[in-house]
């Protein structure tokens, strides 16, 4: 099914609740939130530690249920069967580092349905793609920051989602990671996958998204479409 929408919040509260000796203490991470992102965009969401930026992540890969409102994701309710048309990178992942990249790949491809003829054909993909080499046969625990991260993100893609969303994507990486990162990025969106990232480079963010969401306490400040040397602008200005 084709969707000009991949993904939808409309009026979304999530509140997170925590009990503390006798009473329920309620912390409200997304109120009264509605944001749309458009199939074929690099789509990035900012804003500052605890403005609610990964539990809207969460929320539309069905990790974490709203208190109300609805969530759409390529067209549908979030459901298993529409989250395996995903792939995700996580911020804080677990990486298995005691396997080898190769190893890793192989348990992503039996998690996602892939045949074993469609594991290998995906692998040689992907090891072209993002130049995994013979880092393939590496321990993962062994490899560095950024060859973690290409590795992250070849999982993401190993069952060729429609929609890849990246939580930070450049977490940990020295300037030669992020501008690969970003390369891979932009190679992802020109064969037509639809990216959604968070990150709090706002400089690498206005580099190649096409439209921003600006997060300030759980709601949603703004959206603006991305013009070089103006997105910190619009940043400060809706975050302080």
């Amino acid at each position: 099914m084709t969707v000009a929408k991949v993904l939808e919040f409309k009026n979304v509260v999530k509140i997170y609740r925590k009990n503390h000796f006798f009473k329920t203490v309620k912390t409200a991470a997304l109120t009264d939130f509605s944001l749309e992102v458009n199939k074929g965009e690099i789509f990035c969401i900012l804003g500052l530690n605890g403005s609610g930026k990964t539990t809207s992540v969460k929320l539309a890969l069905n990790l974490l249920f709203p208190d109300s409102g609805e969530i759409k994701v390529l067209g549908e309710k979030p459901s298993p069967e529409v989250i395996s048309r995903v792939g995700y990178v996580s911020e804080s992942p677990y990486l298995f580092p005691y396997l080898t990249a190769r190893e890793f790949f192989n348990l992503m491809g039996i998690l996602s349905g892939l045949t074993a003829a469609e594991r290998l054909t995906a692998e040689d993909r992907l090891c072209d793609f993002l130049s995994l080499g013979d880092f393939i046969n590496k321990k993962i625990g062994e490899c560095s920051k950024g060859m973690q991260q290409r590795i992250l993100l070849a999982q993401a893609l190993i069952h060729d989602p429609e929609l890849l969303i990246l939580d930070e994507p450049y977490s940990g990486l020295d300037p030669v990671g992020i501008s690969q990162m970003r390369q891979y990025i932009e190679k992802l969106n020109a064969e037509g996958k639809t990216i959604i990232m968070t990150s709090h480079l706002i400089s690498e963010s206005e580099k190649i998204a096409s439209r921003a969401g600006i997060l300030k306490g759980g709601r949603l400040a703004k959206v603006i479409p991305v013009k070089k040397g103006f997105l910190e602008k619009e940043f400060l200005e809706a975050v302080l």
